[in-house]
């Protein structure tokens, strides 16, 4: 008898311990979103919401602060970072899960979890070494006439191998979710390997491959140093993907220790903070629904 009420206290100090530890988690967020709002809340008393998002005139010492520019930069970036990595990353899981022998997909997973751990300044010194000499030299002369290679092609590709690992992930794990009796009807019916692939688990994975595209866009739209260091961070909308672009990130990093010497900058760099947290945690929220979704049709 005093075993099991050992058992059932320990088990519902395990279950107190895990909510404790669950809530502080939601907690933490909530307090994070908080500070940043009030510490905002300075400039959005003296400036419209509507005027900081859709201007683009940034000058600090007129107090003047619109961020269209650099919400621009982050999204046509982030854009060319999807447009490049989606596909890739589309193959390769479809590779691995559904073609790829056991004894090479031990080696190639690997790779990819290596791939996910390499610190993000390593991206950025590849891309200046390599990235941005390519597009100045080889790729940007066939479009125009000058380029220094810092652009906002050079921020997409970068961030599109960081997602690589994300993305390739998440689609592997959809893909898994695929009852196998629908490949193997499919096969029964006289289908080959890829007409299944294609009618059947990438028609049935639609749903993920979205969650996986948004939040791979929410983690793109976060990274700062490797995107710093190889799109230009010049302010202005880019006409084309050959001009330097200057992401919000990127802005908050290269500003944040100039801002106690200037009035309302302080509060300008917190909003901007503010906002990116936003549309991160929309894009996240969006993605987890639509894969709970998957996983309760999937097993219901």
């Amino acid at each position: 008898m005093n075993h099991s009420r050992f058992r059932l206290l320990k088990d519902r100090l395990s279950g107190n311990l895990f909510l404790t530890l669950s809530l502080f988690s939601i907690l933490t967020v909530v307090l994070i979103a908080a500070g940043l709002y009030w510490k905002s809340i300075p400039i959005l008393k003296t400036t419209p919401i509507t005027h900081l998002l859709f201007s683009k005139e940034w000058k600090p010492f007129k107090q003047q602060f619109g961020f269209l520019t650099y919400i621009a930069g982050s999204l046509i970036v982030t854009v060319l970072a999807i447009l490049i990595a989606l596909p890739l990353s589309l193959m390769c899981a479809i590779y691995i899960s559904e073609f790829a022998p056991v004894r090479l997909k031990k080696i190639l997973l690997p790779f990819i979890d290596l791939l996910s751990g390499i610190p993000p300044i390593i991206y950025g010194v590849w891309g200046v070494l390599m990235i941005v000499p390519f597009i100045q030299e080889k790729l940007a002369p066939h479009f125009v006439e000058f380029a220094s290679g810092y652009s906002a092609l050079a921020g997409g590709i970068v961030l599109a191998v960081m997602i690589f690992p994300l993305l390739i992930s998440i689609l592997m794990e959809v893909f898994n979710t695929i009852p196998a009796e629908l490949k193997e009807a499919s096969l029964s019916l006289g289908a080959n390997e890829w007409e299944t692939v294609k009618s059947v688990v990438l028609r049935k994975s639609l749903p993920g491959i979205l969650a996986a595209t948004i939040l791979a866009i929410s983690r793109a739209l976060g990274e700062t140093i490797a995107v710093l260091m190889v799109c230009g961070n010049i302010a202005a909308i880019p006409h084309s993907v050959f001009d330097s672009v200057y992401p919000l990130p990127a802005l908050i990093a290269n500003n944040y220790g100039d801002m106690l010497s200037i009035p309302m900058y302080d509060a300008a760099l917190m909003l901007a903070a503010f906002i990116l947290f936003v549309i991160i945690f929309l894009f996240n929220a969006v993605s987890r629904l639509v894969l709970y979704r998957l996983e309760k049709r999937n097993y219901s």
